[in-house]
């Protein structure tokens, strides 16, 4: 065995962890039950009293005792009056005839389950209120597809059938030949077919509706969500078109000199030479590159490095390496191939000689400047192991092998089942461009963290066909800016690019907005990727996993947790013609919100909390951080700079641990955020090594006073050299009240500072409603306190400034404005504006436009026609959406 290659598969084999503890297992001839939780059982049945203890393609730990915070499970067994076997644990009953699995003699009761009839699982039983998971491919889908199952259900269980995935097992030759990974896989299908079904390997998820916990052992059961590189959260590039070698670099150029952030180049397909000799089949796959295209690949590979891009590229690997290729020769005779034959060297990933010359093609590329792969297997779920699905292979293989030599590894590819989250990031294929796909993705990536799958990238903006709406695509990039993974991606048609420029205006900016954020954002993100890793909690999150008794949380199912920190629901159909706005809806938890962007407050009050429509315009989304809440961003160099200093568009790329740094703290509560850094060592990483700094927001201190508290980085000394040595800090509080900038202070290490080596400044009612505090080139293990003496105060809500402001905008008759603005102006900005606005509603089009036909407008203020006067006044024309928009406002605060 070549110990070089023992992470493939040989280490998987080697964790005595795969197999559970003597003390887990009840066991007869036939059956074994396995305790691996209280809500967690493993239940096997086979007709040879043969069971499987090897790690599975799914199932990696069945001992989870080695974790530090885990414990055996306790658990009592024992034959009933009748002879049926009794398991207990604190949280299951399970019942069992001792015989064939079936519906009649296995059954498991899940205690503690509100709101269900269904709390009782019978073998065989269907989940009816299973909250799903997600899919292999979106591939041309206009809209919704079948997803599969995930393992929460609002039942309280679900069942994971690992029956027919291979099994992982020491195997020093393959068909005779010797195996250099020292471990392979192993098909099952033949012994589920021959005992006819009835080789059974089921793992019964009873966590009623403590959805974080069952997510968290899934985890532990299955692998945990590797860390992603950092590059990998900023934003990436991609088209299906055939770029130039100069093109492709100077378009990366412009994007700079535009202050449009990227750090990953995508190059699909036409990188290679795609039209070759027909007695080859088709160009589709292809390892040579195009050099009409790209003359000198190297170059263009150290170039895009040394932007601060990774490159990745496209693969379809199906049709092998054929005798057309550059590198035909070597890896022929790595395959056992005589290079002179011109024979094909067949794609088998059940054959270990031909991975091998397989990866060592590829390790070739990755010496010229190849970061990662696009794995494009769109070629079915058959190999010559029976059950041993292709895409799976791939995406294991290709991630491990990734991870040699201490690298980061990375892979992009499709999602080949439950386990797939082992291996990210994923493609979830070319969908059409519509609204519904736009609507879709949003819920598709929601509930693909019910079965684990945490970092799915989608095609931002659309893939092909649909129709050009520059609305649509300015929506699309503001969910992509609060989606894991931000890729831009299209088809080759001329008219299909995503370049922010190829739109108008308006559009314009709100996609170049929507770019920025996601990469200022990096500082949070990159932290819930830690989070994501170490503490199974997937950046995106349903609702309903932190509030699972409300009804609420499972009804809006656009809207979802994004990290930590903040709610999102995202704006999928267009914008209202009269309210020139889009809207969606929401639920927030009880408490108290903050609008991100604008610092408006939003009172939820009671057990339910409380459901809205939020309007917003077309370069922003509805996206709320809790009181309390603290998100630290990066600060990019202003577009202006890019535009005018080659220095600041070259730094735009930048996914370095940053040396200017603004916060958002948001009011009413006391907050934490450790955020954490690392320096770019996949192994430390992994192991936790990090450079922490930690933030706490003191909403009142013993002395009625507000502190923000950035603690000096600490850590893993080799992550914390990697931070810069100094440091700008911004610290803005959004959402609160103008304070007198006397009484702001700042400490460093102790040290008041003078007011000439610190900035405050405010930002009213027309914009952010924020505080902001600046204080440059501080030593990063220093301490930074912000104290507000007096104690920072919640913004008074603006609602008739903002009233005004949305209604100046609507498109509705001056009149309807007037009368509207009126009523919310002599109510304070109160709620009961609302019943004098509802008024002015009218039904439907067809009867406001009777009405306008009808009124003699030169006269309609006359004495003598008291008919006109009263529809000048009560009917006038304000649309239900521009009811609903005002409704918000004034209705956001109220307790």
């Amino acid at each position: 065995m070549d110990f070089s290659k023992s992470g493939i598969f040989y280490k998987y084999v080697t964790d005595s962890n795969a197999k559970a503890q003597d003390t887990q297992v009840i066991k007869g001839e036939k059956w074994r039950i396995t305790v691996i939780t209280d809500s967690l059982l493993r239940l096997e049945w086979s007709d040879d009293g043969k069971f499987v203890d090897n790690p599975t393609q799914t199932v990696i730990c069945r001992n989870f005792a080695h974790k530090s915070s885990d414990t055996q499970p306790q658990f009592s067994a024992r034959k009933n009056e009748n002879g049926w076997l009794e398991v207990e644990t604190e949280k299951l009953h399970l019942t069992y005839n001792c015989e064939a699995f079936s519906k009649e003699g296995l059954s498991i009761v899940v205690r503690g389950v509100p709101c269900t009839q269904f709390n009782t699982w019978h073998y065989g039983d269907d989940c009816p209120g299973n909250l799903l998971g997600t899919f292999r491919t979106l591939d041309q889908a206009n809209g919704p597809v079948k997803l599969g199952k995930g393992i929460l259900s609002r039942d309280g269980w679900s069942v994971l059938d690992d029956s027919a995935t291979c099994e992982i097992v020491p195997a020093e030759e393959i068909n005779g030949k010797p195996n250099p990974y020292g471990a392979w896989v192993k098909s099952r299908a033949q012994k589920v077919s021959e005992q006819s079904g009835r080789y059974k390997d089921l793992y019964f998820f009873g966590y009623g509706h403590h959805y974080i916990q069952a997510i968290q052992d899934f985890y532990k059961l299955t692998g945990a969500q590797p860390l992603l590189p950092r590059f990998a959260l900023s934003n990436w590039w991609s088209r299906y078109y055939r770029y130039r070698q100069d093109e492709y670099l100077q378009l990366h150029n412009r994007f700079k000199r535009e202050g449009i952030p990227f750090s990953t180049a995508v190059i699909d397909m036409d990188w290679h030479v795609t039209d070759v000799d027909s007695k080859y089949g088709s160009g589709w796959t292809g390892y040579t590159w195009n050099e009409e295209l790209f003359p000198d690949h190297r170059a263009f590979l150290r170039k895009l490095n040394a932007a601060g891009l990774a490159p990745t590229l496209n693969l379809h690997p199906r049709d092998g390496v054929r005798a057309f290729e550059k590198d035909y020769a070597q890896v022929a005779q790595d395959a056992g191939i005589d290079p002179t034959s011109g024979k094909a060297v067949e794609f088998d990933l059940t054959n270990p000689q031909f991975v091998e010359a397989y990866f060592n093609m590829h390790h070739r590329m990755e010496d010229e400047g190849v970061r990662f792969w696009w794995i494009d297997w769109q070629q079915g779920g058959v190999t010559r192991e029976p059950g041993l699905d292709p895409l799976w292979m791939l995406n294991h293989m290709h991630y491990e092998d990734a991870a040699r030599d201490g690298r980061w590894p990375l892979t992009f590819s499709r999602y080949a089942g439950p386990g797939s989250h082992r291996y990210p990031v994923g493609f979830s294929g070319d969908t059409v461009t519509t609204w519904d796909s736009l609507a879709f993705q949003t819920y598709f990536t929601s509930t693909a963290s019910n079965i684990g799958y945490g970092w799915w990238s989608h095609d931002i903006g659309g893939h092909m066909l649909g129709v050009r709406n520059n609305e649509l695509e300015a929506r699309w990039y503001a969910f992509g800016a609060f989606s894991p993974i931000n890729r831009l991606h299209s088809t080759c048609s001329p008219f299909a690019g995503k370049e922010p420029w190829n739109f108008p205006q308006e559009t314009r900016e709100a996609m170049v907005k929507m770019l920025r954020l996601r990469a200022e954002l990096l500082p949070y993100v990159y932290t819930m990727n830690y989070r994501a890793a170490f503490e199974g909690r997937p950046i995106i999150e349903p609702m309903y996993w932190q509030s699972p008794e409300v009804g609420m949380a499972y009804e809006i199912p656009n809207e979802y947790r994004f990290g930590s920190e903040l709610i999102v629901a995202p704006i999928t159909s267009p914008n209202d013609a009269a309210a020139l706005r889009g809207c969606a809806g929401v639920w927030l938890p009880e408490g108290d919100w903050y609008d991100l962007f604008d610092g408006r407050r939003y009172v939820s009050r009671g057990w339910n909390g409380r459901r809205f429509e939020a309007w917003r315009s077309l370069d922003c989304v509805p996206a709320f951080a809790r009181a309390g809440a603290i998100v630290p961003t990066q600060v990019l160099p202003e577009v202006a700079d890019c535009e005018r200093s080659a220095e600041a568009a070259e730094a735009v790329n930048s996914i370095e641990n940053p040396r200017a740094l603004r916060v958002l703290a948001f009011p009413g509560a006391d907050g934490e955020f450790v955020m954490r850094e690392d320096n770019g060592d996949f192994a430390a990483a992994s192991a936790g090594n990090t450079a922490n700094t930690r933030m706490n927001f003191v909403w009142r201190d013993g002395n009625g006073s507000s502190q923000f508290i950035i603690s000096g980085v600490a850590g893993c000394d080799a992550a914390v050299e990697s931070v810069p040595q100094k440091r700008n800090w911004n610290v803005v509080f959004r959402g609160v009240a103008c304070a007198d900038f006397a009484h702001v202070r700042v400490l460093v290490e102790g040290r008041e500072l003078n007011a000439s080596e610190f900035a405050v400044s405010y930002e009213g009612e027309e914009s952010t409603l924020s505080l902001s505090v600046s204080v440059k080139d501080v030593p990063a293990r220093s301490e930074v306190r912000v104290i507000v003496d007096g104690g920072l105060q919640i913004a008074a809500d603006p609602k008739v400034g903002d009233a005004y402001r949305f209604l100046l905008q609507a498109q509705v008759p001056y009149r309807g404005k007037e009368m509207a603005f009126d009523a919310v102006r002599d109510a304070g900005g109160s709620a009961s504006a609302i019943a004098a606005i509802s008024t002015l509603e009218y039904e439907n089009e067809s009867e406001a436009e009777k009405y306008r036909n009808s009124v003699d407008m030169l006269n309609a203020y006359a004495t003598d026609q008291p008919s006109v006067v009263k529809w000048a006044q009560w009917r006038c024309t304000l649309p239900v959406s521009v009811k609903h928009a005002l409704e918000e406002i004034l209705l956001r605060s109220v307790e």
